[in-house]
């Protein structure tokens, strides 16, 4: 588990390689070679991109839908299964090289997929499995939603690790969910090589205003297409436009500061060793969720539960003669004794009344 010293020192890459459109398997196969490469430079924290296994869903970005079945039933016949084959050889690989390795996969379950981050301790556990909580516009056609049971910092042999998806960054309660709980190293995860320069630079202004904001380190990977695989996306020299730049893999400072040139273009590794000190200094001066917060005028309520499709209805409290001669001040139902254990009082925000059953 990871020390509350603040003399300690990690060693991280943040990971920009291509992924494998060819074979079933062979996106895995480039993150467990990455992984080996990493920790023989000694890096106790590797980083991939977004849903890099198998592969980002770039044709869903440059193809009208009528045009993404095909390519759209290929994702969900590779995508990953948590727990099963993938995530045992990635958590194998993890405990082999004594890694902390946070991976991006599309998740399938059962009949949809998700954009899922993976976070794998050192000794191979899975500590954390979420879903990026709201898909990007051309991503709704591929992913469902995810919810807020996935918004946690969890102890790792680095420290307290944390991470959120791509646009899940321009989301300030999403990212002040995982400063409260005082993450360490926040890993980012973007596609690469989509829409431009543009994307480049504002995600560069996204990390470094996080990690300041934080107090953290950030640690962000995206990935990368060769020009033979943008071709494989779409033959149209126009669109092809869309499949290039944006790629800013960097290690960034609770200062705010680079810790090792950002990479931008090609395949390779940023390596840089966090100094853990650098937390309590920036701290000292401003901890947005400690001195410097205002809990009394400015605070965050989140829902943490795990989003399910049913509720169970057979465990019911005792039923009372007349259940409106009871005070409900402090309960959203208008049957409070009616309604099953474990039910929500109401849908959020809505005005939903639920009849008892019977």
């Amino acid at each position: 588990m990871g020390s509350s010293s603040s003399s300690r020192i990690v060693r991280a890459a943040a990971i920009q390689i291509a992924p494998d459109f060819d074979r079933p398997d062979g996106t895995l196969e480039r993150v467990c070679s990455a992984i080996d490469e990493a920790a023989s430079k000694g890096a106790q924290l590797a980083v991939f991109p977004e849903t890099f296994v198998p592969y980002y869903p770039y044709f869903s970005f440059v193809l009208p839908p009528v045009l993404q079945g095909a390519p759209h039933l290929k994702l969900v016949e590779r995508a990953v299964v948590v727990p099963g084959p993938a995530t045992a050889a990635v958590a194998e690989r993890a405990r082999a090289r004594g890694a902390v390795v946070v991976l991006g996969v599309n998740e399938r379950d059962h009949g949809s997929l998700y954009n899922t981050q993976l976070v794998f301790d050192a000794d191979g556990t899975l500590a954390l499995k979420r879903r990026k909580i709201t898909p990007t516009y051309h991503e709704r056609m591929v992913w469902g939603q995810g919810d807020g049971a996935g918004l946690k910092v969890v102890d790792t042999a680095v420290g307290r690790v944390g991470a959120l998806a791509c646009w899940e960054h321009y989301n300030p309660l999403a990212r002040y969910s995982l400063m409260a709980q005082h993450e360490e190293i926040h890993c980012a995860q973007f596609p690469g090589s989509l829409v431009g320069a543009v994307v480049a630079e504002q995600m560069e202004v996204t990390i470094r205003h996080h990690a300041l904001e934080s107090g953290c380190f950030v640690v962000n990977a995206t990935g990368w297409l060769t020009e033979e695989q943008i071709r494989s996306v779409t033959p149209d020299a126009g669109l092809q436009k869309a499949l290039r730049g944006g790629c800013h893999t960097a290690i960034v400072s609770p200062e705010g500061k680079h810790l090792a040139p950002p990479l931008t273009e090609g395949e390779g590794m940023v390596i840089a060793d966090l100094d853990m000190a650098l937390i309590a200094k920036r701290k000292r001066m401003m901890d947005s969720v400690g001195h410097y917060a205002r809990p009394e005028l400015l605070s965050l309520a989140i829902n943490d539960r795990l989003a399910t499709t049913t509720v169970p209805m057979h465990a019911t409290r005792p039923a009372v003669s007349n259940p409106r001669s009871h005070d409900h001040d402090h309960d959203d139902s208008p049957y409070p004794e009616h309604r099953p254990v474990g039910q929500p009082a109401a849908d959020d925000g809505a005005p939903v009344l639920r009849v008892a059953a019977g």
